[in-house]
């Protein structure tokens, strides 16, 4: 029996071959910056963004269906052509599919911090993931990295320090432009029960 693909949501980006990395003019026909949001779950973060920024690109990453459809329906509602939705696993799409030199930030906000100690392994932030992310990462770019999770916290900042070409910077800069960093769902929910939200900012040097 012949799988028939699943038709393209509005506003989803449905890659062409799976297995082989893209080229920059496959996910925007327009040049401008492009910022990704990993793991975006419902789109919040990703449709604040791209309504605060229509300057650049943003291209939504997530995994479950749901979701992207339900970021599709809203992006296009809102009228924005500055942002596409794509349907994959987050470690896939850094370490196989961005185009190199491609991304001006990537944003990872509050993954899976797998708490056990046997799920470690699983974390998303690891040497080979910050490897291929410097990789898809402009000379300059930006990792954005938040979490309500201590000891992942403490993960991330351990791996960040061992990497050759990503640098942990301060947050905020002159622009101030992080100050008005939109919340995700989950930082409101948290931030409203008293949590404490850790941040990390690391700028990529490799060129």
């Amino acid at each position: 029996m012949k799988l028939i693909p699943r038709p393209a949501e509005p506003g989803e980006f449905l890659p062409e071959n799976y297995f082989c990395r893209l080229s920059p003019g496959e996910l925007f026909t327009r040049e401008a910056p492009l910022e990704v949001d990993l793991g975006s779950g419902d789109g919040s973060f990703a449709l604040a963004m791209a309504r605060q920024f229509p300057d650049r690109n943003f291209l939504a990453v997530e995994r479950l269906l749901g979701r992207v459809r339900k970021t599709c329906k809203r992006a296009t509602e809102a009228g924005l052509p500055n942002l596409r939705v794509l349907r994959l696993e987050a470690r896939y799409t850094v370490e196989w599919l961005l185009p190199h030199a491609s991304v001006s930030r990537l944003h990872l906000l509050f993954p899976d911090p797998w708490p056990k100690a046997r799920h470690h392994r699983r974390r998303l932030i690891s040497a080979e993931f910050l490897r291929a992310l410097s990789k898809v990462l402009v000379p300059g770019g930006d990792f954005l990295f938040k979490t309500d999770h201590e000891g992942y916290f403490e993960w991330a900042t351990d791996e960040l320090a061992l990497s050759e070409h990503l640098h942990s910077i301060s947050w905020d800069d002159e622009s101030g432009e992080l100050s008005e960093y939109p919340r995700t769902d989950f930082e409101a929910q948290w931030l409203a029960e008293g949590r404490l939200v850790h941040k990390l900012r690391a700028r990529n040097l490799a060129g």
